[in-house]
This record gives C-alpha cells, sequence and structure tokens, in this order.
C-alpha cells in the first residue's frame, strides 16, 4: 500500500507499536475511561448529577478550596525563592558554587511524606522549637505558638515548599542560562538596569521554564495525599478521595472528585500552553553564558552563602528530625531525644510486617523499573530510529503519566480491576498493579534519558550493522544500547529510587498488611497508639531515604547536568 511506504512498519516495529497500544490501553486508558464512565454515568445514562452533589457539599467545597490555596501558595513561594537564586547562580562566580548547588538539590530527594513526621515533632505546640523558646524564656508555656496553623495548613504549605523548590529551580535555572547574555547588555546600554531590566528582557524569556516547573510543582502541592494525611488535615481533596476508596460501591462522588481533579490538570496544560504559544521566546543566537559571569566580592558572596546555606538548612531539619526519632529511646515534651538507642532498626528488620514492607517495596520498585527499562528504550528507539504512525501520540502517551497525578491513576485502578481475578484485584492482590502503576508513573524518566541518548548517537554504525545484514533487533541490542548505556542505568535507577517511597499508589492500592509497601507502613505505624510505633516508623522513613539517595547520586553521576532534564514536561 502507498501509505505504508512512509513508514518503517517491519516485523519488529509492528510488534513492538502492538504491545505498546496493549499497555497504553490496558493500564493507562482503560482506567481513566473507567473514572469518566462512572463520574459521568448513572444507569447507562449521562448525567451531571454527582457533580452537583459534590459541589453542593460544604465539606468538598472547603477541600477544594483548601487543596488550591496549597498548590497556589506553594508555587508562589516556590517562585519567590528560587528566582532569586536562579538569578545569582547563572549570573555570578563565586567560591564553593558547583558544592552549593548541588546540596540545593538534595531537598528533592527527602520525600514529604517522611519529612511530614519531623516537622510534626519540631513544630508541634509543644514540639522541640516551641520547648526552646519556652526553656529561654521567649514564650508562654500557657500558650504556645501553633506554627503548623489552622489544623496543619501551613505546617503542609511548609513543607511542600521545602521540598518541591528544587525542581522550581531546575526549570527556572536551565531557562536563565539559555538568555543570551547579548540581549541584557543591549538593554543596559540603553539604560534599563535593575528590576526593569528583569522584568522587560530576562523573565518574559525564562516564561516557558517557569511554566513548565510551575505546572508540576502546583499538581504536585494539589494531589499530595500522604503529608496531609501525617498532618491530619483531612480537609483537602486528596483525602476526600482516600476516604472515598471504601465507599466506591455505595457513593459514586468519589468519581466525580476525581474526574475534578483531572479536569484541573488538563485546564492547567491548556491555560499553560494558550498563554505561551502567543507569544515567541526564541533567541536568533545565543553568546557565550560561561563569560557572562561576574565575579562576586566577600560580601555578596557571603550573602548568597547564608541565603543558599540557610535554605538548605531550613529544607532538611524536618528530616533530621525524623533521623534524630528513629534513634530515640524517649523524645517527649524535650528539646532533643532523653535517651538514645539503635533498637528501632534491629526491630523494623525482625518484626514480619516492617520487614516484608521494605522486601515488598524492593520487590515492586525492581520490577517496575525493569519494566521501564524495556519500554523506554522500546519508545525512544520507535521515536528517533524509525517512522512510524502517530508518532507524536505515542511521544505524549509517554509524557502524559508526568501530568497525571498519582491519585488519579490509583483510583482508577481499584475502580476499574474490581474484577473475580485475584492476582489482577488489588482487593485480593494488589502486587500487579503496584508494579504496573510504579512503571506507569516513572516511565517519562528512563524515556527522557533514552531519547537523549538515543539523539546523542550517531546512526552510521546502525547503517553499518544494516549493510552487513544484522537485524533492527540485532543492530539495537549489539550497537545502540551499549552505546546509550550510561543514560539506561541512570534512568532505571531513577524509576527505581521514586518508586521506593512512591506515597498514592502505596496507600490505596496495597489493603492488605502483608503486601504493604514502605509509605503504607509508616502511614500505619504512625496511626497506632504503642509508644515506639513513631519511632519505627521514622526508621523505615530512613532506610527508605537511604536508598533513595544512594540511587539519586549514582543517577546524577551518571547524568551529570542532563539531571534535570527529566523533570521538565515542556
Amino acid at each position: 500500500m502507498a501509505w505504508t511506504r512512509h513508514y518503517d512498519l517491519n516485523r519488529w516495529t509492528l510488534l513492538f507499536l502492538g504491545g505498546l497500544a496493549l499497555f497504553f490501553g490496558a493500564f493507562l486508558l482503560y482506567p481513566v475511561g473507567y473514572l469518566l464512565q462512572g463520574a459521568f454515568f448513572a444507569d447507562g445514562h449521562f448525567t451531571l448529577e454527582y457533580f452537583r452533589l459534590l459541589l453542593a457539599s460544604p465539606l468538598q467545597r472547603e477541600a477544594l478550596a483548601n487543596s488550591t490555596a496549597i498548590a497556589l501558595l506553594t508555587t508562589g513561594l516556590t517562585t519567590l525563592l528560587t528566582l532569586p537564586l536562579a538569578h545569582v547562580f547563572t549570573r555570578y562566580r563565586f567560591a564553593g558554587k558547583t558544592w552549593l548547588a548541588s546540596l540545593l538539590l538534595v531537598p528533592m530527594i527527602m520525600p514529604p511524606f517522611v519529612g511530614a513526621i519531623g516537622l510534626s515533632q519540631l513544630l508541634a505546640k509543644y514540639g522541640s522549637l516551641n520547648l526552646l523558646l519556652m526553656q529561654a524564656g521567649l514564650m508562654d508555656p500557657a500558650n504556645p505558638v501553633d506554627w503548623l496553623g489552622n489544623g496543619g495548613f501551613w505546617g503542609i504549605v511548609s513543607l511542600q515548599v521545602l521540598s518541591l523548590y528544587p525542581i522550581m529551580y531546575l526549570n527556572v535555572t536551565a531557562a536563565m542560562a539559555n538568555v543570551d547574555p547579548a540581549l541584557r547588555e543591549a538593554a543596559q546600554n540603553l539604560g534599563a538596569s535593575g528590576w526593569k531590566l528583569f522584568r522587560s528582557v530576562t523573565l518574559p524569556l525564562i516564561l516557558p521554564g517557569w511554566f513548565a516547573g510551575a505546572i508540576i510543582v502546583f499538581i504536585w502541592a494539589f494531589t499530595d495525599l500522604g503529608t496531609p494525611l501525617i498532618f491530619g488535615f483531612s480537609k483537602v481533596v486528596p483525602v476526600q478521595i482516600f476516604d472515598s476508596i471504601s465507599e466506591l460501591n455505595t457513593n459514586p462522588q468519589g468519581y466525580a472528585l476525581v474526574v475534578l481533579v483531572l479536569v484541573l490538570v488538563l485546564a492547567l496544560f491548556l491555560i499553560s500552553k494558550k498563554v505561551l504559544a502567543g507569544r515567541r521566546y526564541e533567541m536568533i543566537a545565543r553568546g557565550h553564558t560561561l563569560g557572562a559571569e561576574a565575579n562576586t566580592g566577600r560580601s555578596r558572596q557571603f550573602g548568597i552563602w547564608l541565603f543558599a546555606g540557610g535554605l538548605i538548612a531550613i529544607a532538611l531539619l524536618p528530616h533530621l528530625a525524623v533521623v534524630l526519632q528513629s534513634f530515640s529511646g524517649r523524645w517527649f515534651f524535650t528539646v532533643l531525644p532523653e535517651q538514645w538507642t539503635t533498637g528501632h532498626y534491629g526491630e523494623v528488620f525482625s518484626h514480619t510486617l516492617t520487614a516484608s514492607s521494605i522486601r515488598n517495596s524492593l520487590l515492586y520498585s525492581s520490577l517496575s523499573a525493569f519494566i521501564d527499562l524495556i519500554l523506554g528504550v522500546v519508545i525512544a528507539w520507535l521515536l528517533t530510529r524509525r517512522r512510524i504512525p502517530f508518532a507524536g501520540l505515542l511521544d505524549a502517551l509517554a509524557m502524559l503519566p508526568l501530568a497525571l497525578p498519582g491519585i488519579v491513576l490509583a483510583f482508577g485502578y481499584v475502580a476499574g480491576f474490581d474484577w473475580d481475578i485475584p492476582w489482577l484485584n488489588p482487593r485480593e492482590n494488589p502486587t500487579v498493579l503496584l508494579v504496573i502503576s510504579y512503571s506507569v508513573r516513572r516511565l517519562p524518566y528512563i524515556v527522557r534519558a533514552a531519547y537523549a541518548g538515543f539523539q546523542q548517537t550517531s546512526v552510521t554504525l546502525e547503517e553499518a550493522s544494516a549493510n552487513l545484514g544484522a537485524s533492527p533487533f540485532r543492530t539495537l541490542r549489539k550497537i545502540t544500547l551499549p552505546l546509550v548505556a550510561a543514560n539506561l542505568v541512570a534512568g532505571t535507577i531513577l524509576t527505581f529510587s521514586f518508586a521506593m517511597l512512591e506515597v498514592s499508589d502505596g496507600l490505596i492500592l496495597a489493603m492488605r498488611e502483608q503486601f504493604f509497601p514502605i509509605t503504607k507502613m509508616i502511614y500505619q505505624l504512625m496511626g497506632r497508639i504503642e509508644p515506639d510505633a513513631p519511632a519505627l516508623a521514622c526508621a523505615l522513613g530512613v532506610i527508605g531515604m537511604v536508598i533513595l539517595m544512594t540511587s539519586l547520586v549514582l543517577a546524577g553521576r551518571l547524568l551529570g547536568k542532563k539531571m534535570g532534564q527529566l523533570f521538565r514536561i515542556g
């Protein structure tokens, strides 16, 4: 057929495309479609009644307002933090710049879910900070300050800002680094300086990078489930969705709430695309940014170190508190633990449930990383090495999970796979769906890593292999994959490490204790009344953080500066 002549549709290409269509159809489009059906149809008829009831509920309206406020405040505050940071790190040269820039990204490897435990210990009404102020005579013991504010609202915002600012920083810094210094010099020659120079030249040119970071931060903050659960702040959308899981068959408002989140995310993307589409941001030619860096005096260098170092220290305090609590034998109404012990770690590895949660997380994460490795290589190979129909659709489907909230996908799996097949029903055995959900959520990371590797590898050797009679699959296995091995290893490490402490999927899909991952076991321990339960939860959190930190350090060494590209939607 003439139509097929425009494409490379050999046996391997058709096999790969068929497999990908089956995977995305079953585990991405089907659960989303099931959610839409549950939200818009009743007894086979289209209806908006569930949404009317949802918006008529004072509790749901308050939850929507709180989640929106948390997301907006988090996005705004991370922007205020990262704009000056990105400015000084792209415009100035100073001692220790590389080390400080690396340390600024450390909070990204500390999940907010775990940090919430430490922040509660530090900022509770009788937490470490207030007790310290009381001992110094700066606070009335009968009237302690509620730093967490409004039942935990400000604690959630604070922790989200401290955890998510690295994502905004990566995107804004990359955008600022790409601004041609000649444009700033021309504006300065015309009399612009300071705020006017930033507002009229720099800011318009970095808007695409800022939007990419702002979208991720907003969605992440809006849909975060773990942090509000730890703080006991239930009047937010993710917790309301979590609570509705048990009423799926009797109360369809859960479907409406999840679809509302989905529509909000889609609307956010469409608005950002429309805003950016009407303006042009490209530069005719970029100058050398290295020569545009200015040296700093001692006072400015001290100011940079003070600001950035202070931010890093504050961002790591909640996780330091988690580490301290994991070693505490007794920590009650004191600034620091009264007794110290390593026994909690021994108990974590010896107790049946906590030890099984570590094994489960390792199993789920390893299998999901292996699946992502295969899918990422296939998708990147098809997009860069073959001419295929609907390549844009394949690329969009591969990147969609980066914007799709985990709580939406997990809810769709619980609702859509309530079948009489035990190994595919999360109420019976969530292993398969947990592995697949981890794979779908983290697939964009390895696709980006593999895609970059294929783009940077010349096709000359592959063409030579084909001319010598090797099949496309043999060429891929013998020639291409060894050349992009570093990218693939880095992407696989990232998918594994982030899956280890994935919150939404684990909390929603794992319903039986023997299948709990680390995150679900931490949540369960924090809800128990045993005096050492919080310390055991912290020990589990520290183990997860160590695994995550080690994995990200390895990935960073392999990817270098390209690491930030994995956290960008645009």
